[in-house]
C-alpha cells in the first residue's frame, strides 16, 4: 500500500494551517487507497539551507536534514498544504523542498491551498519548485479562501463544495503514486 505524507507548509505562529492539515488527513482516511501520515514542518525547526554539499549531488549530514530526509524518503507521494504568502509558497515550506533532492524523486504530489484567492498562486509556484526535484503533480486541487472557508480568518469551517475536488485530487494522487512505483523500484 501506498504511503503518503500530508505536508504542513507553514510554521507562522498563530497559523491555520495545523486545522487545515487536520480536516485534509480526515479526509484522506476516509478516502482510503493509500496510508495518510500527517507532516507538520514545524516538527523539524529546520534552520534555513545550512548544508554546503548541493542536495542533488550529495546527501546531508546534519542531524536535522537526516531526520527530514528520512521522513520523505519513507512516501510515496504527498499532499502540501500550503498558504500563499505575497504570491508564492511560505519560505519554511521552499527551505523544507531545497533541503532534499533525491528523497523527492519520481512521487506524485497534491495540493490544498488557501488564502485570499485559495491559495492558486502558491500552488502554481509550487508546481514549478517540485518540477525540479522530479515531483508529479496532480491536477485537481482544493483552493480554499479567507473569506469563505474561515470564520473571521482563523476559525477553519470548510464548505462542503471541497469535498468533490478533494475526492478527485485524492483519487489522482493515489492512482500517479501507484503508476510512478515502478520508476521508483531500484533497476
Amino acid at each position: 500500500m501506498l504511503t503518503i505524507g500530508i505536508i504542513i507548509g507553514s510554521t507562522r505562529p498563530g497559523r491555520v494551517g495545523r486545522g487545515v492539515g487536520e480536516w485534509v488527513y480526515k479526509k484522506a482516511l476516509d478516502h482510503g487507497g493509500a496510508e495518510f501520515r500527517l507532516v507538520d514542518l514545524e516538527d523539524f525547526a529546520l534552520p534555513i539551507l545550512d548544508e554546503t554539499a548541493v542536495p542533488m549531488m550529495a546527501a546531508g549530514t546534519k542531524p536535522h536534514t537526516v531526520r527530514w530526509a528520512e521522513q520523505i524518503a519513507g512516501f510515496d507521494g504527498f499532499v502540501f498544504v500550503t498558504p500563499e504568502y505575497n504570491r508564492g509558497i511560505p519560505a519554511s515550506l521552499k527551505n523544507a523542498i531545497d533541503y532534499l533532492y533525491t528523497e523527492w524523486n519520481n512521487k506524485a504530489a497534491g495540493f490544498v491551498g488557501y488564502g485570499s484567492d485559495g491559495g492558486v498562486r502558491s500552488v502554481e509556484h509550487m508546481r514549478g519548485v517540485l518540477s525540479m526535484v522530479r515531483v508529479a503533480t496532480v491536477g485537481p486541487q482544493v483552493a480554499l479562501t479567507l473569506a469563505d472557508d474561515f470564520q473571521d480568518h482563523t476559525g477553519f469551517a470548510p464548505r462542503a463544495k471541497h469535498e468533490p475536488m478533494m475526492s478527485a485530487m485524492l483519487t489522482d494522487l493515489v492512482s500517479w503514486g501507484e503508476a510512478l512505483r515502478d520508476v521508483r523500484a531500484p533497476a
